[in-house]
């Protein structure tokens, strides 16, 4: 009777109460919007600009919202959180995300194919679904960790969009296994630039993924070329989808939904390169790596980008407990913790003098100062440098 009291006591909390930002949630989906947003406004205004409204909104109006709103800290208390993992409201939240998504794909193809664009405004609309599917990758990351068969099959459609099917396997069996060590290609090194980063992650990855994948069909018995390989299923997904945009609005548009993936892709790798840059992950007295900790994942508790990327700057949590649903995971105090948003953040990467500026001497400190146990980038751990750690 006792326990049948609490379960009824747990049922009717308020979930507003529980979770005081259950209905910021719902602005995750001004992410994928923004594909839909710019033919109306500039139908409405004449102004071009709003081709490029997906750059201004992550790059500009986040980081500024960011620093106006500010942080948010606050964890939910251990006995809500069955309730709050089980409440639908939230995957809802993520499952809109791609009808969305793939409407505003769909119109932006419409357009490139037309000739009512200039090169430049499609240059700017490409920029905006880039944005988007970049977004639509953290998305397919966060449907992607889950063990329900259909969130798994989202997952693999949201990929579709950036053609990067292969994240699938490569992020759940690859990155998570080897991250913040140097055998991880998703984890940046101390005195890496981000555009030395790029190539080794996206290459790296792929490389990883084939040679995951093939190793779990050999121990089924199966071929690569089975309806059971993952990454195949993934990227059918993208050839179905970019021949059926093609066939119905031209060839023309080609282009477009290349450099369109590309730049999602681009904005994936360098949220990855933010996350770990420079953290090791602690060796355990036989020499091999302890279990992922908090102290392995550079954090941000800025709210607004938090609500826009689905808690992922609660990075620290999710590499420790990967099955935890993002309105679930939790701040911690032990994680090292980055100055701005990680969409700030993914600004100051593209330069990388203030990057290093910014990050190198956070990333000494996290360690107290001993070089030896980041993770640097081999030719940047000269005597020197060791010397002075």
């Amino acid at each position: 009777m006792i326990y049948v009291a609490e379960v009824l006591h747990a049922l009717s909390r308020k979930p507003r109460r529980i979770d005081p930002k259950r209905h910021l949630w719902v602005l995750s989906l001004v992410a994928p919007s923004c594909a839909l947003l710019p033919s109306q406004l500039v139908l409405r205004t004449g102004a071009p600009v709003f081709w490029w409204i997906g750059p201004i909104i992550v790059l500009i109006v986040v980081p500024v919202l960011d620093w106006i709103v500010g942080e948010d800290g606050s964890n939910l208390r251990d006995e809500d959180y069955e309730l709050l993992a089980n409440d639908r409201y939230y995957r809802w939240c993520t499952f809109l995300f791609l009808p969305v998504q793939l409407i505003g794909l769909v119109i932006a193809t419409y357009m490139w194919a037309g000739n009512e664009l200039s090169t430049i405004d499609k240059f700017g609309l490409a920029a905006t679904l880039g944005f988007v599917s970049g977004i639509g990758i953290n998305a397919a990351h966060e449907l992607g960790h889950r063990v329900e068969r259909l969130e798994r099959l989202l997952a693999k459609i949201a990929l579709a969009q950036s053609g990067y099917g292969h994240f699938y396997v490569e992020h759940n069996r690859g990155h998570h296994v080897r991250v913040a060590t140097p055998a991880d290609p998703a984890s940046a090194r101390m005195g890496e630039s981000l555009w030395e980063f790029l190539p080794r992650t996206i290459f790296g990855g792929f490389r990883s993924a084939i040679a995951l994948e093939g190793e779990r069909l050999a121990r089924k018995h199966r071929g690569w070329w089975s309806i059971h390989n993952q990454i195949l299923q993934a990227w059918s997904m993208t050839i179905v989808l970019f021949a059926t945009l093609l066939t119905v609005f031209g060839w023309h548009a080609l282009p477009w939904l290349l450099l369109q993936a590309a730049i999602g892709i681009g904005l994936l790798e360098t949220v990855n390169y933010i996350e770990h840059y420079g953290l090791l992950r602690a060796r355990r007295p036989d020499g091999r790596y302890a279990r992922c900790s908090p102290r392995d994942s550079w954090n941000s508790d800025r709210l607004v980008t938090n609500i826009f990327l689905f808690h992922l700057q609660r990075h620290s949590d999710h590499h420790a407990n990967p099955g935890r649903r993002y309105q679930t995971l939790r701040s911690s105090a032990q994680a090292p913790q980055l100055p701005a948003g990680y969409v700030t953040m993914i600004i100051f990467a593209a330069i990388p003098p203030v990057w290093r500026l910014i990050m190198d001497h956070r990333v000494l400190n996290h360690y107290n100062e001993d070089l030896a146990l980041a993770n640097v980038k081999p030719r940047k751990r000269s005597p020197a440098l060791t010397c002075r750690s």
